[in-house]
């Protein structure tokens, strides 16, 4: 059985153009990564766990943010890795600000063999895209995400 994970992928109207939130990892293996790094806030489900509530739970422990509305589910991805994430959308308030995220850390040995245990947030950043900006920001296996969205949406590009 392979690993489960759950998110939210957040999306509002800003103006006329449909945008949505993706995080950047924590961490220094992607402190200096960019496109093909960013994700939906999203994580491990707990066993016994309700997939929706560990995906509300785990962007709440990414973004500091509690979010609430109608959360449509979107659809099961298969990441390159075999995890597979389980994805609802769900509609943001449009002024909502995610430029001072408070995200939970881990804790590493960094660096490499050094005996030095060090915490990084799980989340450094998070910020609003335009649909196709987000393509290029998006890890390659979360791709068919947005094009999913687009389609329930009942949107274009």
């Amino acid at each position: 059985m392979p690993v489960r994970s759950a998110g939210l992928l957040i999306h509002r109207r800003f103006e006329t153009e449909l945008e949505v939130l993706l995080v950047h990892p924590g961490g220094p293996f992607w402190a200096k990564k960019d496109d093909g790094a960013w994700s939906i806030p999203k994580g491990l489900i707990d066993p016994g766990e309700d997939e929706l509530s560990a995906a509300i739970r785990e962007t709440r422990e990414e973004l500091g943010i509690e979010i609430s509305g109608d959360f449509a589910q979107l659809g099961e991805y298969r990441q390159p890795g075999g995890k597979v994430v389980v994805v609802w959308s769900v509609e943001a308030d449009p002024v909502l600000d995610v430029e001072n995220v408070t995200s939970s850390e881990f804790q590493m040995e960094w660096p490499p063999r050094s005996g030095r245990i060090q915490s990084f947030p799980e989340v450094d950043r998070a910020g609003w895209f335009p649909i196709a900006e987000a393509g290029t920001k998006i890890l390659r296996g979360q791709f068919a995400m947005l094009a999913d969205l687009v389609k329930q949406l009942g949107q274009t590009k």
